[in-house]
């Protein structure tokens, strides 16, 4: 006799996202896992007494997301501190950081988080400054991290606080003075300076993992640095406080503790495990420090006065107009080596060509990178030949499709790379035509997996451009594979995780306007973690 199912999804719209994908009316699960799929009245017979049956009404039913690039807790302090992502200018983050500081006035530092000028209303190209930031405090620490956490924004007593830490070299100045804007090496340490501790850190992730159910994402690949993050997930899954599945992207300055204990890719348990030893080439178009062949466009004087502060009179003309690297080609080659040596997983973040070059060269040489799975993060500039040849070696492509968001006539990447770049950026059409394999993520830039899918069914040339179906497989299957867990999840299959969304409307029936497209529900092991479903 048949097992009845603990539970049931009928009246639905059952997508596989197999190759082809295929539609079932009904999927049954039982101790986590899917049992069967097919029409409502095929599986009515499964149904026990103690069987929880969930009536779909219709409701298109999809893998759950996985997103293959977060930030959690960064996403975190976004909603526990101050939200600067929504700020149309400097005045108003200046007035959110305000606000801020009234609501916790026994908090020494002030934060804000995800501030972007380049959507500025006054079309301000450049971040937030000391004098800026002086504005909301001139006795506490101020910090403004930009969206892209490429660069960070300090007042005069933060600086004062971090100036022993802080680089020369990553600090923009003006007439010898700071400008209060730090970039790369500079911005890391005030990132890693901010961390939550223990306490702070549950309440942290437990805002981003519940923001990240409610919108349909079951799994996060979480890049980790100087953290308590990785302890405090583990907690978070012994006590049952753990909402979706964790895969942690240490930082490479973890890889030798990592080996010193024994703690390898794939390692840990059904909830949390080790991922991939992440490093960078370079930095990010928005902070005019991603690696480039050619200079940038904006380079040649027409930026402005105030940019000029911004980026600082230190700059190497001959050098700085193409961006920096983060970590030089000669040391990241050895630490891949060191890595893929150890049997571990690398990414690593690679946006400009140049990056992509070196980065793609240095994973090219290891003894197996497509079995390894080797990534590279972002790739937003790959030329035909990088896809070429990351098609051969097997290299995972982990992309973000929301980066589209600055890739409209005249946005961001228009103003800093030119037309003719702006439009060979995050080419996801060409990625999968090459045969690469293609993983989506949000870099919590914001965490959306279905504003993703909208970017890329919406792009602005076709060879950026993927049907709804292949948008939707790189954000589960895709980002499965990339995380060495196709085997469990990434389709709805029998004998898989029931990591399931439920959408309100069906994106190919609205495929102009899936970001508006809301989740009814996610589950996560057959339980339902989130449920939002309309009235």
């Amino acid at each position: 006799m048949t097992a009845a199912a603990d539970r049931l999804l009928v009246d639905a719209e059952v997508h596989t996202l197999t190759e082809p994908d295929t539609v079932a009316d009904a999927v049954a699960i039982r101790d986590g896992e899917i049992v069967r799929l097919g029409s409502t009245s095929e599986l009515t017979y499964l149904a026990g007494v103690e069987t929880d049956v969930i009536d779909c009404g219709g409701r298109v039913v999809l893998p759950g997301f996985i997103d293959a690039h977060t930030h959690m807790e960064q996403l975190g302090q976004h909603l526990v501190h101050a939200d600067l992502s929504d700020a149309d200018g400097p005045d108003e983050c200046v007035r959110l950081l305000r606000e801020q500081a009234e609501q916790d006035p026994d908090r020494e530092w002030i934060l804000g988080f995800g501030y972007d000028e380049s959507e500025w209303s006054d079309a301000r190209s450049t971040p937030l400054t000391r004098t800026d930031l002086d504005r909301v405090s001139e006795d506490r620490p101020v910090v403004a991290m930009r969206v892209d956490l490429h660069t960070a924004s300090l007042n005069a007593v933060a600086l004062e606080c971090l100036a022993d830490d802080l680089p020369d070299s990553d600090l923009r100045t003006e007439g010898g003075e700071p400008t209060g804007v730090a970039v790369e090496d500079a911005a890391e340490v005030v990132r890693t300076g901010l961390t939550a501790d223990g306490g702070e850190m549950r309440t942290v992730l437990a805002a981003a993992t519940e923001y990240a159910v409610e919108r349909g994402v079951t799994g996060v690949h979480d890049k980790v640095r100087g953290s308590v993050a990785p302890r405090t997930y583990r907690e978070m899954a012994a006590d049952g406080d753990l909402p979706l599945r964790v895969r942690i992207d240490y930082w490479s300055d973890h890889l030798e503790a990592l080996v010193d204990v024994g703690v390898g890719t794939n390692d840990g348990g059904d909830r949390v495990r080790t991922g991939a030893i992440k490093s960078f080439s370079d930095g990010s178009f928005g902070s005019r420090t991603a690696r480039l062949r050619d200079p940038y466009a904006d380079e040649d004087g027409d930026r402005g006065e105030t940019d000029d502060t911004g980026r600082g009179d230190d700059a190497s003309a001959s050098d700085g107009d193409r961006g920096q690297w983060v970590v030089d080609p000669e040391a990241l080659s050895a630490l891949v080596d060191r890595a893929d040596g150890e049997g571990y997983q690398v990414c690593i973040h690679a946006i400009g060509d140049e990056a992509i070059e070196e980065t793609l060269s240095i994973l090219e040489s290891t003894a197996d990178p497509g079995g390894s799975r080797h990534r590279i993060e972002h790739a937003e500039l790959a030329t035909d030949d990088h896809l070429e040849r990351m098609a051969e070696t097997g290299i995972v492509a982990s992309m973000q499709p929301n980066f589209h968001r600055w890739a409209a006539e005249g946005g961001l990447y228009d103003r800093c790379l030119g037309t003719d770049r702006r439009e060979r950026t995050n080419r996801f059409r060409r990625v999968l035509d090459a045969g690469v394999p293609l993983a989506f993520g949000s870099d919590c830039m914001p965490l959306d997996p279905l504003l993703g899918v909208h970017h890329a069914v919406n792009a602005p040339t076709d060879r950026q451009r993927l049907s709804v179906t292949e948008a939707l497989r790189a954000y589960t299957r895709g980002a499965a594979v990339a995380g060495f867990d196709d085997d469990r999840l990434g389709t709805v299959e029998s004998g898989k995780r029931a990591d399931l969304v439920v959408l309100e409307a069906s994106p190919w029936e609205r495929s102009g306007r899936i970001d508006e497209i809301d989740v009814a529900m996610t589950l996560v092991d057959g339980e339902v973690v989130f449920d939002g479903r309309e009235a």
